[in-house]
C-alpha cells in the first residue's frame, strides 16, 4: 500500500503554493519572537488573543483548528477567500516517530512554527502530549486549488459545481513518501512538508483538474501546472531553506528515521471548502 522512500534522499527547494502562505504578523508586519508571549488569532474572530508562558495551560482552551492566515492578496469589503483542500489527519501510530524528528529539526531550526496554529516548536517540545495534539493532532490538508478572494454572489455557484462535480467520489490510498522543503513565492517564507509523489498522486492531480475547471467558469486563477500536492507542518520566517533541507537530509542519512517505507499513509475521506469563516464539506466517502 505504500511507496517506498529512495535510499539516498534528495530535498529540493521548490516554490511553495499561495495557499501555504500563513504567517502571523504583529502590528509591525513581523512575526512576534518575543519567547514569553506569542499571539493567535483564530479563524472564528478577529480578536488577537496573547498566552503567557506562565499561564498553568496555555495551550488548552486554544482553537486549534484553523489558524491565522495572512493572504497574497488585499482584503477588500465583500470579498471571501476560498480554499479547496483534502481533509487529512495523522494516524495515532505514526505520531510519536514524526514528533521525534520534528523535535529534532527544531533544535537546529529553532525558529520553526506550527502552520496553522503559528505557535513556536520550541514551546511546544517541553510538553510531549501538547506537542503530539497541537503539531500532529489536528486537520491538516492538501490544497486542491489556489487561496483566492470570490464575491459573495459567486458563493452558491461555486459549492454547487464543486458539489456537483465530486459526486460521487470513490475511495482511494494517500501514501506520503518524502520529506520536502517548500519556500513560497516571495522567499520569505520556508515550509516543511510531508509530499505526495506515488500513492494518491494520480487521483489528486485528476481532482486539481476539476477545481481548476471550475476556477476557469468563475474567473479565478488556476493552480499551477505542476502541482506538488503536500501538507506542510512548520513553518519558519525567511528564506531558511538550505538550512532546513541541510538538517532535514543529514536527519534521514543518520537513519532516525526509515526511508524503506512511506511515512504513513492515510484514506481519502472527502473533500471540503472554506469561504471566508465557513467551511463546506463538499463530498464524503
Amino acid at each position: 500500500m505504500g511507496s517506498t522512500i529512495a535510499a539516498k534522499p534528495t530535498i529540493s527547494i521548490p516554490k511553495e503554493n499561495e495557499e501555504q502562505k500563513k504567517v502571523p504578523l504583529n502590528g509591525q508586519g513581523a512575526p512576534d519572537h518575543n519567547p514569553n508571549r506569542f499571539k493567535i488569532r483564530t479563524s472564528s474572530s478577529s480578536t488577537t488573543s496573547t498566552i503567557s508562558n506562565n499561564s498553568p495551560n496555555p495551550l488548552d482552551y486554544m482553537d486549534i483548528g484553523q489558524g491565522s492566515r495572512v493572504r497574497s492578496f488585499p482584503h477588500i469589503q465583500g470579498n471571501y477567500a476560498l480554499h479547496v483542500f483534502i481533509p487529512v489527519y495523522i494516524p495515532p501510530t505514526t505520531m510519536k516517530n514524526l514528533a521525534l524528528f520534528l523535535k529534532r529539526i527544531a533544535k537546529v531550526v529553532p525558529e520553526l512554527h506550527v502552520v496553522d496554529v503559528d505557535i513556536p516548536l520550541s514551546i511546544l517540545c517541553k510538553d510531549n502530549q501538547k506537542f503530539e495534539q497541537v503539531a500532529l493532532g489536528r486537520e491538516v490538508h492538501i490544497s486542491l486549488g489556489r487561496t483566492v478572494p470570490i464575491r459573495v454572489h459567486q458563493i452558491d455557484s461555486i459549492l454547487a459545481m464543486l458539489r456537483q462535480k465530486f459526486s460521487p467520489s470513490k475511495q482511494y490510498w494517500i501514501d506520503f513518501t518524502k520529506w520536502e522543503v517548500f519556500v513560497n513565492d516571495e522567499r520569505i517564507r520556508s515550509f516543511l512538508a510531508m509530499e505526495v509523489v506515488a500513492g494518491g498522486l494520480a487521483e489528486i492531480t485528476r481532482q486539481i483538474q476539476s477545481v481548476n475547471e471550475i476556477y476557469r467558469f468563475h474567473n479565478l486563477p488556476e493552480f499551477y501546472k505542476d502541482p506538488r500536492p503536500h501538507i506542510s507542518l512548520a513553518w519558519a520566517s525567511g528564506n531558511v531553506g538550505d538550512q532546513l533541507k541541510k538538517r532535514v537530509t543529514e536527519d534521514l542519512s543518520a537513519g532516525t528515521m526509515s526511508q524503506n517505507r512511506c511515512i504513513f499513509t492515510c484514506e481519502f475521506k472527502g473533500i471540503k471548502c472554506r469561504i471566508g469563516n465557513k467551511q463546506y464539506k463538499i463530498c464524503n466517502v
